[in-house]
């Protein structure tokens, strides 16, 4: 194992592999993925240009946030440790006809070779699957340019998340594959605010995303129990 690999779960990467055949599948084990990504992709839009802007996907998995920022007009790179989805999204960006660059790389490696050259970074649900999330952080701010934006979404390591997304998405509704999260991963808002502080990060924005079961819809609010995602922005 490489110097820049020690931040690599195999376990983790081998669930998202077993996962890759039904990426796509609106359906499918990745349906609520599908169903959260316009509200993220949303979130991001507003809060900082990507018409013609350097935007780096990190942990893309099969590409569904890197695809709906590539067609907002940002030039994007996705990466993943995931071999199979890499080729699902590859394969799905051809057959979409967007021009996404997708490589296998830690977000690490990627920092020391492509230091400060993108104007924004995104890393969403990825964080609880990684053993180091502080470095994961640290990568991302060196990745962007100074007055570039980056954006983390994540669980938080609050009961409530653990009966909703862990109890209720896995075992009750079936939304996730059982074992897709490990509740002693989710990280608390603070936690990641002061990550994001030592990294060089300003936070500017932290707001919740909620899953309603009677609608089974998804928003963004105020509540940051169960997920929620951080808007940060390099000094």
């Amino acid at each position: 194992m490489s110097q820049t690999d020690h931040n690599v779960d195999p376990n983790e990467v081998a669930k998202f592999e077993a996962l890759a055949a039904s990426w796509w599948d609106l359906e499918g084990q990745s349906k609520p993925l599908h169903e959260i990504n316009p509200h993220r992709t949303g979130y991001i839009a507003q809060r900082c240009k990507l018409d013609n802007a350097n935007v780096i996907d990190v942990g893309c998995g099969g590409g569904i946030l890197s695809e709906a920022l590539a067609k907002n007009g940002a030039k994007v790179t996705g990466i993943d440790m995931g071999e199979m989805p890499l080729d699902i999204a590859k394969l799905h960006a051809m057959e979409s006809g967007l021009d996404i660059h997708y490589e296998q790389s830690t977000a690490e490696t990627m920092a020391s070779r492509h230091t400060a050259e993108f104007d924004a970074v995104t890393c969403l649900e990825m964080l609880e699957h990684v053993p180091d999330p502080a470095a994961i952080i640290q990568a991302c701010a060196d990745l962007v340019k100074p007055g570039g934006d980056v954006f983390f979404s994540t669980l938080n390591r609050h009961p409530k998340a653990y009966l909703l997304a862990v109890v209720g998405a896995e075992y009750v509704m079936n939304m996730l594959p059982k074992g897709t999260h490990d509740y002693k991963r989710f990280i608390r808002p603070a936690e990641l605010a002061s990550w994001c502080r030592q990294a060089g990060l300003q936070v500017k924005n932290i707001t919740g995303i909620s899953y309603n079961p009677l609608t089974r819809q998804f928003s963004l609010g105020d509540d940051v129990k169960v997920n929620y995602i951080v808007h940060c922005h390099k000094v």
